[in-house]
C-alpha cells in the first residue's frame, strides 16, 4: 500500500526561501538554491532543538530553535539536481496532535488556513494508520481545528 502522504499529497508552507510541510512523524523543508550548487557550497547544522541553513554565497540562510524537538540522529538533507535542497526531520513526539505551526520557534508560521488543513490531514493520517485497510487519503473532513484538534465524541 503507498504511503498516506504520497496519495494524500501535501499541505507547504511557502517562504521566500522555498516551502517546508509536515506529516505526523516528519517535517520536510524543501530549499531552492541556485543551479549548479553543489554540497560543500552548503552548511545545514541539525541538532535536537534547532536548525541552521546558509550557503556559501549567503543568498539563502536561516538559523533558529525549531518548534519543536527532533531526533537529530534520523534527521537528513539532500542536494537535489544541484538546485534543490531536502532537509527532512524526523519529529520527537509522533502524533496527530503534535501539528507544527512554525517551522522555527516565531518563524515560518503557517497562516491560519494553511495549519486548518494540515490539522485536517494529520488527523487523516492517524485515522488510516487506526484503521488499515481503509484509504482516507481523498477523504475530507469538516471542522475548525485552529490547534485544539478534532471532537471525536460528538456525533
Amino acid at each position: 500500500m503507498a504511503n498516506f502522504d504520497e496519495k494524500s499529497g501535501v499541505v507547504p508552507c511557502k517562504t521566500e526561501w522555498g516551502t517546508w510541510h509536515q506529516t505526523m512523524d516528519e517535517v520536510v523543508v524543501m530549499i531552492d538554491v541556485a543551479q549548479g550548487t553543489s554540497a560543500r557550497d552548503l552548511t545545514v547544522k541539525i541538532a535536537a532543538t534547532s536548525l541552521e541553513f546558509k550557503t556559501k554565497n549567503g543568498d539563502t540562510a536561516f538559523k533558529g530553535k525549531l518548534f519543536a524537538s527532533v531526533l537529530c540522529d534520523e534527521c537528513t538533507w539532500t542536494l537535489e539536481d544541484k538546485k534543490l535542497v531536502r532537509i527532512t526531520l524526523f519529529k520527537s513526539t509522533r502524533t496527530a496532535a503534535a501539528t507544527w505551526k512554525s517551522l522555527l520557534d516565531g518563524q515560518y508560521e503557517a497562516n491560519v488556513a494553511d495549519f486548518d488543513s494540515m490539522e485536517k490531514k494529520m488527523t487523516l493520517e492517524r485515522m488510516a494508520r487506526e484503521n488499515p485497510g481503509f484509504d482516507f487519503s481523498g477523504a475530507d473532513i469538516s471542522g475548525n481545528y485552529h490547534g485544539g484538534g478534532p471532537d471525536l465524541t460528538k456525533s
